[in-house]
């Protein structure tokens, strides 16, 4: 396994380490939902690094890389940072990823990329042989960087008191080159969590002295450290999916959901044609939300029926320490995908009621 360059200072704070995506990291110090709380009451404070991270050299870059990406990006203004899916020609999903057009760097503006951990090499291959001829250099900094979400409503105020630049004048979505306890960083509001806060990539060797600032500053607050456990259940909350479960190479972007990340009006990139077609087929199963009787949380796979008919199948669920039920996101028909739907979930043989909701599940006020 891989190991990031907080591997030991997680070990060091009692972070018990499992295998995510070929990395070490950790999936809780003290209880998932302590952490969970935290973060969205405080600051909890995530590693990351184990995200690729691409930088992009030549010319034209935006306009290149937005024939890859589903959501429009050519012109993207300095600052500004879009989520979007990357696609197959036949629209099946390759990896939804982070693309930044940065400002505040010494050495002019600056494109960059973060994409899931599991896709790092698949995507990185991907946009090589996809822009062969271009011009467009990649380079692949994922470890000699490192990456840390501060994520709650005390967020950006543990940050500003380390940070060059205050994470409270940078919009949603938006970053820059700046420094956190006088070293260089890239700051960005951006998280996954479903709360306020903001997201250092660092160098690797200032890593630890930066994640040991921040953590002071957290805890003085109420904020701790928070592992993978509290990570997945705050953004199955906030209803963000996640590559590998809502997803996947067989799902195509029309089924998801995420039309404010998906742009077909006057424009070309790699999928267009096949989301475009999908859009208009009933058959087609849709991302939902569930909320389901009792505490059991309901785990991926789980088939949902509606009577004796199957009508879909569970991708992520957990029982949200928020809203204290059990939740999940799942691909139902569109024909029992409406709010208020009632229907049941096989939960390990059990058919357990389930009731259609409205997603996301949980909104920061």
């Amino acid at each position: 396994m891989l190991q990031t360059a907080l591997h030991q200072w997680h070990v060091d704070h009692g972070g018990r380490m499992v295998e995510f995506g070929g990395w070490s990291m950790p999936v809780q110090y003290t209880s998932i939902m302590a952490e969970h709380q935290a973060t969205r009451t405080a600051t909890g404070i995530f590693d990351v690094s184990h995200m690729g991270r691409f930088w992009f050299r030549g010319d034209d870059i935006d306009a290149v890389i937005d024939r890859l990406l589903t959501r429009r990006v050519v012109g993207l203004e300095a600052g500004k940072i879009r989520y979007s899916l990357m696609c197959r020609p036949d629209g099946g999903i390759l990896d939804d990823v982070l693309f930044y057009h940065l400002a505040g760097a010494a050495e002019g503006e600056q494109f960059m990329m973060v994409v899931n951990a599991g896709n790092r090499q698949k995507i990185f291959d991907w946009i090589q042989a996809q822009t062969a001829g271009s011009g467009l250099a990649v380079q692949d900094r994922t470890l000699d960087t490192a990456m840390i979400a501060v994520q709650g409503p005390a967020a950006c105020d543990v940050v500003k008191k380390l940070s060059e630049t205050d994470p409270t004048s940078l919009a949603y979505y938006t970053g820059c080159c700046s420094t956190v306890c006088g070293k260089w960083a890239v700051l960005s509001r951006t998280g996954y969590t479903g709360e306020d806060g903001c997201e250092l990539i660092v160098h690797a060797a200032d890593a630890v002295a930066i994640a040991d600032a921040v953590l002071q500053q957290a805890s003085a607050v109420g904020g701790m450290p928070a592992g993978l456990g509290a990570r997945d259940t705050l953004r199955l909350e906030a209803a963000m999916p996640l590559y590998g479960h809502e997803l996947l190479e067989s799902v195509n972007a029309a089924q998801t959901g995420l039309k404010f990340a998906i742009n077909l009006k006057n424009r070309e990139f790699v999928g267009r044609d096949a989301i475009q077609s999908a859009m208009s087929r009933p058959e087609l199963l849709v991302r939902s939300g569930l909320r389901l009787e009792g505490r059991r949380a309901a785990r991926e796979n789980c088939e949902v029926w509606s009577e004796e008919n199957r009508v879909g199948v569970v991708t992520s669920g957990t029982f949200s320490p928020t809203l204290n039920q059990s939740i999940s996101m799942a691909y139902l028909s569109p024909q029992v995908a409406a709010t208020g739907t009632a229907l049941h979930v096989d939960n390990r043989g059990t058919r357990v009621p389930a009731e259609v909701v409205q997603l996301p599940f949980y909104s920061r006020s």
